[in-house]
């Protein structure tokens, strides 16, 4: 059960320290992988989902092709056999990523195991992959963000074949940024907080390339 996992924490304060900041900050301002490198521990999924006193460490990768400058979002599963995730269901998306687990750990770069492996389960991208880290996400206004902490990644492809495998999600393809600004706006659409965060960032790094 999904519930019984050990996944990876880190204690709030110490993942903090006097540079707590709500919403993006920049990979160059403070390293804070290093210190959830230095300060990881392992808690059981059911009890860190309760506990806001420690941060699950999350790689959040959007999925880019720099030529063409789309990116691919998709919209999560309202069904509950397909997405037991209650507060993100049926939400709109353009961040791929998961928990940390012990075997992540193993493979040396924990984040980076972490979201490959995440992205080989969720989609099927047929192209080149690199990652590269944009900065940080963290969002204590609700319940989700309260226990979670991103980890802003950009996976940079030279394809627009990114298709989805996982049956948590119901459609997903490669979009313009004017179409994910659409989506975010829109009183239609229900999108997580993590990726409307995570557009200004991804606003400047297409507006760099």
């Amino acid at each position: 059960m999904k519930s019984e996992k050990q996944i990876m924490v880190v204690d709030r304060v110490i993942l903090f320290g006097n540079d707590y900041f709500q919403g993006f900050r920049p990979q160059a301002e403070v390293d804070y992988e290093d210190r959830i490198r230095k300060n990881f521990k392992y808690m059981k999924r059911s009890l860190a989902e309760q506990d806001p006193s420690h941060k699950q460490p999350i790689g959040y990768c959007l999925i880019v092709n720099p030529q063409t400058k789309r990116i691919f979002a998709y919209q999560r599963s309202s069904h509950d056999a397909k997405y037991g995730e209650k507060r993100l269901q049926g939400k709109w998306s353009w961040g791929v990523g998961g928990h940390i687990e012990k075997f992540d750990v193993e493979a040396g770069n924990a984040l980076h195991a972490s979201l490959m492996r995440e992205l080989e389960e969720e989609v099927e991208i047929v192209g080149n992959k690199e990652l590269k880290v944009l900065g940080y996400i963290n969002n204590d206004s609700d319940d989700v963000g309260k226990v979670h902490f991103g980890v802003l990644y950009v996976v940079e492809t030279d394809t627009d074949e990114v298709k989805p495998k996982a049956p948590e999600i119901d459609k997903g393809a490669m979009k313009q940024i004017g179409a994910l600004e659409k989506i975010a706006t829109s009183p239609d659409f229900k999108v997580e907080e993590w990726s409307r965060i995570a557009l200004e960032p991804l606003k400047q790094y297409l507006s760099n390339l």
